[in-house]
């Protein structure tokens, strides 16, 4: 999951998918279109990245896990809820509720 996380922020950011919510085209735009400023885009990057890579370490620190996860829910509650907002079609709100499921079980498990 971090590594799709990181694929995401790192790697697609600045590309198009089906998954952009409204008609966006990166994720900055995706962003804006919620409505949402451009510091609180910087803010969930820096959140989202961390929590990815803390993820990743759990792989050798296992006490990084519950907590990491645990943050991925909330801020996937967060993305979940945009799509919501916006009214975006359940194909491009899936990802950020699958994500949620992925992470709600690991802080559960």
């Amino acid at each position: 999951m971090g590594i799709g996380i990181l694929n995401v922020w790192l790697i697609r950011s600045g590309k198009a998918t089906d998954y952009r919510g409204r008609d966006a085209k990166n994720l900055r735009e995706e962003f804006a279109a919620y409505g949402l400023p451009f510091w609180f885009f910087c803010l969930i990057a820096v959140l989202k990245i961390s929590l990815a890579l803390s993820l990743i370490a759990g792989v050798w620190i296992p006490v990084l896990v519950r907590p990491s996860a645990l943050g991925m829910v909330v801020l996937m509650l967060g993305a979940f809820s945009m799509h919501l907002k916006v009214k975006d079609p359940f194909s491009k709100a899936w990802p950020s509720l699958a994500v949620l499921l992925m992470s709600l079980l690991i802080v559960l498990l």
